[in-house]
């Protein structure tokens, strides 16, 4: 049985992976119609198209989502994703034809593998292309590959993060999450217990990561039909889940 977050119709999420530069990029096709929010917290997130996805915006509906790594320089991945959104004849309608819309967001990878190896629009579109429903491939790929995670006990006992994905039925609905987990703390089980552990390097010689320099990205996606007041309140939610 399928318990990532294409177990929802119409969703797919497709990679593209580089182990070798610890680098990569995910995207989530979605059906439509959609509605589309966002939250966005932090010191400096990197996104594209982020002001669309509020509340009170005209377009509510996208066609896909892009999460990737590289840092800013790995927005550029959209435009790849957008070249084949157009192709397939996808996008907000205009009186010029079909624009899509893509939302993305970024997490900081460089300092994990070859920083001058970056998604960009080729790698986009390979993504886009990859797209299928089956159960979402998890674990150091996509935009996950680069990611850490326990980066507070410092850069020697950081531990490779990754890509994740689960799903929960509830009284006959769904709700599905995608996470690429690049966090400066640590990560635990659903039953609490610590993936990663110990403590910090006595008198290391470099200062520790602070969370500012930390992103984690999640998709929550539900087939509940709300309106995008309601789905800021899932959004705002999704933060919370974040914390223990």
């Amino acid at each position: 049985m399928n318990e990532t977050l294409t177990a929802i119709e119409g969703i797919e999420v497709g990679h593209w992976t580089d182990p070798d530069a610890a680098t990569g990029c995910t995207v989530i096709s979605l059906p439509e119609p959609n509605c589309v929010t966002a939250e966005f917290r932090g010191a400096a997130p990197g996104t594209r198209e982020a002001a669309l996805l509020q509340p009170g915006m005209a377009v509510e509906q996208v066609q896909a989502i892009l999460l990737t790594g590289g840092s800013a320089f790995g927005l550029s991945a959209a435009d790849g994703v957008v070249r084949e959104l157009e192709a397939d004849g996808r996008g907000h309608p205009t009186l010029m034809g079909p624009v899509p819309i893509v939302p993305a967001a970024v997490v900081y990878d460089l300092h994990t593998g070859d920083p001058r190896v970056r998604p960009g629009p080729e790698q986009g579109a390979v993504a886009y292309k990859n797209a299928s429903a089956e159960p979402v491939e998890c674990g150091r790929v996509g935009a996950g590959t680069g990611t850490r995670v326990a980066g507070w006990r410092g850069l020697e006992r950081a531990r490779p993060g990754g890509l994740g994905s689960a799903l929960v039925r509830r009284d006959g609905f769904r709700v599905g999450a995608l996470a690429v987990v690049n966090a400066v703390g640590d990560v635990f089980t659903l039953e609490g217990e610590p993936l990663t552990g110990g403590s910090p390097v006595p008198g290391m010689p470099v200062p520790l990561p602070t969370p500012l320099e930390h992103t984690t990205l999640v998709t929550v996606a539900t087939d509940v039909a709300l309106p995008r007041t309601l789905l800021r309140r899932l959004a705002v939610r999704g933060h919370d889940a974040l914390a223990v």
